[in-house]
């Protein structure tokens, strides 16, 4: 389907990562009508906030990007806030839609959601075919939940809501904090800590061997739109650039492009996570979109807007 540029569209968490990205994208297309609101604005874990939200709004379109999330740190100290809190806004925001009838819906899971051990690259139909990576796993399993619920409601009330699994992404209004952010990000702002300190050596977790695809936010957000206007299916599809890169030789470029002169130190003791994830993007990519930001210029892009934020 075409979107109309005057829809009522609305962006749940479109100041995070991937709500922004999705708000640029759709602002540089001409919609004249996006609907977004802050934490302050509207808690998205009060059922009752959010059933006068889409009763006051009226959204046609709403893209589910308001999330809980956090590196294998935050999801592993933090167990029941990740679990509790992300079934809360994805329950309140797909039943609302539901019961407001939206046209339609697209809720943003996580390539997190795949079994630990599964064959590379992951396929859509691996979901639920072994264990989940243990650091994560409550994420996973609300992010599992979403998508079965976005699939009940196709099932039983003919709802046209859609999900996607991105891969690992990255960008302009990423979380930047050491103790809660992803790996890239935190590099990111580790290897820049340690130009400034001028520091001899940086410290990263674990042996650096695991492999990690990464993907843009913004081609994430024109991936989202493309799938909004040409996907209508229960079946999740993936999202991801199509290459993986090791953790050793990503905080290698990332050290190059920060300017930090100092070696790389690797603490074993520490978790490496899950030892591969790539996507098989290959159902996404036969439908015509391919990503355009490759790795180097978009961690050159993301640099930037760290380095904007410390000055604001």
């Amino acid at each position: 389907m075409e979107i109309e540029r005057t829809a009522r569209i609305y962006v749940a968490g479109h100041q995070g990562l991937v709500g922004s990205a999705i708000w640029r994208a759709l602002q540089s297309r001409g919609f004249s009508q996006l609907i977004g609101r802050t934490r302050r604005e509207l808690d998205l874990l009060d059922a009752a906030a959010v059933r006068k939200f889409y009763e006051s709004e009226k959204p046609e379109l709403v893209f589910v990007a308001a999330a809980k999330v956090g590196g294998i740190l935050a999801n592993d100290q933090r167990p029941a806030e990740f679990l509790f809190e992300n079934l809360q806004i994805q329950n309140n925001l797909i039943q609302g839609a539901f019961q407001h009838r939206v046209k339609k819906l697209l809720f943003l899971g996580s390539s997190c959601i795949y079994p630990k051990l599964a064959s590379q690259p992951l396929k859509e139909e691996y979901l639920l075919t072994g264990p989940l990576e243990p650091t994560n796993e409550w994420y996973a399993i609300a992010k599992i939940a979403g998508i079965k619920m976005c699939q009940a409601y196709r099932r039983q009330y003919g709802c046209d809501f859609i999900s996607i699994m991105p891969t690992n992404l990255y960008g302009p209004n990423d979380n930047y904090d050491l103790q809660s952010s992803h790996v890239l990000p935190a590099l990111i702002h580790k290897f820049h800590q340690a130009k400034s300190e001028r520091a001899v050596t940086v410290t990263c977790w674990g042996t650096g061997s695991p492999l990690r695809e990464f993907l843009y936010a913004d081609d994430l957000a024109r991936a989202c739109l493309f799938l909004m206007e040409n996907y209508s299916s229960e079946e999740i599809i993936n999202i991801g650039y199509g290459t993986d890169i090791s953790i050793r030789e990503l905080a290698a470029l990332i050290r190059q492009i920060v300017g930090f002169e100092g070696e790389i130190v690797w603490d074993s003791s520490k978790p490496d996570g899950t030892p591969r994830k790539l996507m098989d993007s290959s159902r996404l990519l036969a439908l015509g979109w391919k990503p355009e930001i490759d790795l180097e210029t978009g961690i050159r892009l993301a640099y930037a807007d760290f380095l904007s934020r410390k000055r604001d």
